[in-house]
């Protein structure tokens, strides 16, 4: 056999995709090595790393042959990037030059090959596991250290291997000559792997070292965070430095509920992308919060070759956006789409793709450059044109985005040094905001079976904030003197369209948190109260 085929896949955008691997050999020729089909620099350079690990592991490398290789990576028109690629191409040149013999049908090989031949982990093992099933292989063969994440999918054995030799004793015999035998080689025994048992789905309660009760005061924004956690509503806090508004954003992710197997595995999915995961498995709803100098690509995602930016990877999670006015102004434009529609589409000359960014955002800002603006203790020294170049840093639509405006002042010093004073636990805090999610989840089904892809509905509502405005009157129904209420203070404040739903939302939240079945005048008040003091 000169000519032979194997499997492999790569990562493309969140998803992954089959990429088949073709060698043919013509002997007795000039030496010639080629790879075609769009290689990056680390795909070409696996011609090099597959000679190497093909020598030291006792088989014949290809560069010492006269013979002409050429190694097809198809679809052509696909981009080929990474490292994904070594071992499917040392397998499929191995089989062209009848070294072994195996079916490399309904078979996925993955794994960037070492120079003595030892599998390297790769990024993406559950994406391309997902897709490697989709398509209908039924074995995949990746390194063992990726191995316990591929094994989060069902219907397909896993095999995690630490070398070449692993991989080639398992799928089938060398049928090379006694000649190209090493002596080391035909000692030892065949080896077989084992699969991989399936990995559990066990979710971790978050546990911090601080506690919402170490935190002394601030009562306001501890219920303006409760409110953004059970309904999922984005909030802003505005106080002068050292107020605490850093140590409520971190407490804050406690309080969410916990994870469900089917958003485990799409974040999962998302951070080991992009190289991310550390564990096998994330359990936790993300935390990630980027310095303000963080550029628009990071934030957002692109690049020549189209990456998720901070904005994905909070997804399910929360984004913490620290010195919020500091950040770039395109970046804070560029969360319009995020915050509205709960994706992000990128286009650039290349491709398109639209990526996942349900997120809740924390905001934390300083009432002024000098950051004294309000402070009991320190006098503002900002100028008035530097007040209005720091307004001016948040446009109106951002502002209408943000549901939750709440101020983090300075607390009393006796309050600080009060040892016996001690504020609600994050456990009675986070029971609550179960609670009003049970609620929620309980009417999106009822109605329509939203929340659980009913069949009434193809969307999929998991909190208030997702309720858009044509289900408003379906989920936040109001009554006269309540709606009377709304209309006039909505009037009063000048609140746009945008902001007059918002309201509704939060108080629908508020009314789930106290176990009210309707949504009365005070939930409306209280809501408002969360609205910023100048638009």
């Amino acid at each position: 056999m000169s000519f032979s085929k194997v499997y492999s896949a790569q990562t493309h955008l969140l998803k992954g995709k089959i990429v088949t691997i073709e060698v043919d050999i013509t002997k007795k020729t000039l030496h010639a090595f080629t790879l075609v089909g769009l290689p990056d620099k680390a795909v070409d350079e696996s011609k090099d790393r597959m000679s190497s690990a093909l020598k030291n592991s006792g088989y014949s490398s290809p560069k010492n042959q006269n013979q002409k290789v050429v190694i097809s990576l198809s679809p052509a028109d696909l981009k080929k990037e990474g490292p994904y690629f070594d071992l499917a191409i040392a397998l499929s040149y191995l089989l062209s030059a009848e070294e072994i013999n195996f079916d490399p049908e309904n078979k996925i090989f993955l794994g960037e090959l070492s120079l003595n031949g030892d599998l390297r982990p790769i990024k993406g093992a559950l994406p391309l596991t997902e897709v490697a099933k989709k398509e209908g292989f039924k074995e995949i063969f990746l390194p063992i250290e990726n191995a316990e994440e591929a094994a989060l999918v069902d219907g397909i054995t896993i095999y995690g291997a630490k070398n070449l030799k692993e991989v080639i004793e398992h799928i089938g015999q060398s049928d090379f000559k006694e000649k190209k035998r090493n002596d080391f080689q035909s000692s030892k025994p065949e080896i077989k792997l084992s699969p991989q048992p399936k990995t559990k789905i066990v979710p971790k309660e978050k546990i911090g070292s601080l506690d919402f009760s170490d935190i002394k005061g601030q009562e306001g924004a501890k219920r303006g965070l409760e409110i953004a956690a059970a309904g999922g509503h984005n909030i802003a806090m505005s106080g002068p430095p050292g107020t605490g508004k850093t140590m409520l954003a971190r407490v804050f992710s406690q309080i969410l509920p916990g994870l469900n197997e089917e958003e485990c595995l799409e974040i999962t999915g998302i951070h080991s992308i992009v190289g991310l995961l550390d564990e096998s498995l994330i359990t936790e709803a993300p935390f990630r919060a980027p310095h303000h100098t963080a550029s628009y690509v990071s934030m957002i995602g692109g690049g020549a070759n189209i990456k998720p930016g901070e904005v994905t990877l909070a997804h399910r999670g929360v984004l913490f956006l620290d010195e919020f006015p500091e950040f770039e102004k395109r970046v804070i434009e560029a969360l319009r789409q995020p915050l509205e529609d709960n994706v992000v589409s990128i286009s650039r000359a290349k491709g398109s793709a639209i990526f996942p960014s349900n997120f809740i955002l924390i905001a934390a800002m300083n009432p002024c450059p000098c950051g004294n603006k309000g402070n009991k203790q320190k006098s503002c020294i900002c100028k008035p044109s530097d007040l209005d170049r720091y307004k001016r840093k948040l446009s109106g639509p951002i502002m209408d985005r943000i549901d939750i405006w709440v101020t983090v002042g300075n607390v009393d010093y006796e309050k600080l040094s009060n040892e016996n004073q001690e504020g609600e636990k994050t456990k009675t805090i986070k029971e609550r905001v179960l609670r009003a999610r049970k609620i929620q989840t309980k009417r999106f089904s009822a109605k329509g079976g939203s929340a659980s892809g009913g069949k009434n509905s193809k969307r999929k509502i998991n909190t208030n904030s997702e309720i858009n405005v044509k289900e408003l009157n379906i989920y936040c129904p109001l009554d006269s003197e309540t709606k009377k209420l709304l209309n006039q203070s909505a009037e009063r404040l000048q609140l746009s369209a945008r902001a007059y739903h918002r309201t509704i939302k939060i108080a629908r939240t508020i009314a789930d948190l106290e176990g009210s079945a309707n949504i009365t005048q005070a939930h409306i008040l209280e809501a408002l109260q969360y609205r910023p003091r100048e638009s």
